[in-house]
């Protein structure tokens, strides 16, 4: 926990000053800028903040420029970030906030920093300290809520302007162990994820698949969201997946594959893989149907190969994991050294016929029917009649 004979604010600039991230902030002169949000309130519970969030008075770039490191600007939102050699600093101007609509994107004007704070998004987040004075400024109530570990909005309208808070306070609360205050709660249950972009929600929903239990957030979003979360589904896949499956990109298709359109899924604007993925998932019963009555390698590997293996580890936990883990951990990787020229170079003509052979010499690899090596499988390929 930190040193109770230092004044918070200390506790805050000496933390900040100890992270080779943090020295140039603190080095900073001439301008009011302030630590600010998750760096603050996680130094003074005594949890190891994540990144370091600056707000300023006045202009990013300029801020950026002295810290050095490579800029990245957001000018709508009065943004910046500033990246370095294994960091970045999220840099925002000061700001008030005006929401056109409900869950649409604030227009954002300049303003002072006690205004700032202000416009977050829970009293925890709401507290900055200075970098010249050292100076610890509070929204109201905010460091009563931190002392007691307690997420509370900073007004009625929060979850209206920005409902994706509400996926913020599930992360938030199990992340931090913290007790959500119960008029925040009432307000959270009443909040309307359907007034915003599928790509926002794809954004948060990314956040809360790094959290060190993503199952705990996504469970309590199971009203506002077409997921479903079955803790022991997720846990069996992610025992069978290998190495090179993702495990973030897994949990999420499993919580997707039962409640949630297509068309919602393609509305967060998902990388082509991810919404491959996904979107497959929706497979995954007929998928373990088909591999509990493969009564084969090669019937295995006709059924499985091409799919991902995210999707094939799902559907192994809803059917049979040990045909699953053995298609995974070994079937998978056989591989023929032959490929089409050498079909070629032995008199093959070129098509539909040239492909099938290698298919069938596969098979039969699989299922233990031919020797290892290049001959025995050309043998095998040549063998047969047209």
């Amino acid at each position: 926990m930190p040193d109770r004979t230092r004044t918070q604010a200390e506790v805050v600039l000496d933390a900040l000053a100890g992270r080779p991230d943090g020295a140039a902030v603190r080095a900073l002169r001439g301008v009011r800028a302030a630590v600010v949000g998750g760096f603050v309130r996680d130094t003074l519970i005594g949890r190891v903040p994540r990144e370091i969030d600056l707000v300023v008075e006045g202009d990013t770039a300029e801020i950026a420029a002295a810290l050095g490191g490579t800029l990245t600007s957001y000018e709508s939102f009065l943004a910046a970030r500033v990246s370095g050699d294994g960091w970045s600093i999220d840099i925002t101007q000061a700001r008030r906030e005006r929401y056109p609509r409900p869950g649409a994107l604030p227009i954002v004007e300049p303003a002072r920093l006690e205004q700032d704070l202000a416009r977050r998004d829970f009293t925890v987040n709401a507290i900055a300290v200075t970098l010249e004075r050292g100076e610890l400024i509070a929204a109201e109530g905010a460091l009563e809520d931190l002392a007691a570990h307690g997420l509370r909005v900073l007004h009625d309208e929060s979850f209206i302007d920005d409902p994706t808070r509400v996926m913020r306070l599930a992360r938030y609360a199990h992340r931090l162990g913290f007790t959500v205050d119960p008029h925040t709660a009432a307000l959270a249950a009443a909040a309307d994820l359907g007034t915003v972009t599928g790509s926002r929600i794809g954004a948060e929903l990314r956040l809360a698949l790094l959290e060190p239990d993503p199952l705990a957030p996504l469970a309590d979003l199971t009203e506002k969201l077409p997921i479903t979360v079955d803790r022991a589904l997720v846990q069996a896949a992610l025992a069978l997946a290998p190495p090179d499956a993702s495990r973030t990109l897994l949990i999420l298709a499993a919580v997707t594959r039962e409640r949630a359109p297509a068309t919602w899924i393609e509305s967060l604007e998902l990388l082509a893989r991810e919404r491959d993925v996904v979107l497959q998932a929706k497979r995954a019963p007929e998928l373990a149907a088909a591999i509990e009555a493969a009564k084969s390698p090669s019937e295995l590997g006709a059924i499985l190969r091409g799919v991902p293996v995210e999707v094939i580890a799902i559907a192994g936990a809803l059917g049979s994991a040990a045909a699953t883990r053995r298609w995974l951990t070994e079937l998978r990787h056989i591989a023929l050294e032959i490929d089409g020229d050498d079909l070629l170079a032995a008199g093959i003509v070129a098509g539909p016929e040239l492909g099938a052979r290698l298919e069938r010499t596969l098979a039969r690899k699989l299922d233990g029917q031919i020797d290892d090596g290049r001959q025995a499988e050309l043998e095998s390929a040549l063998g047969e009649r047209p």
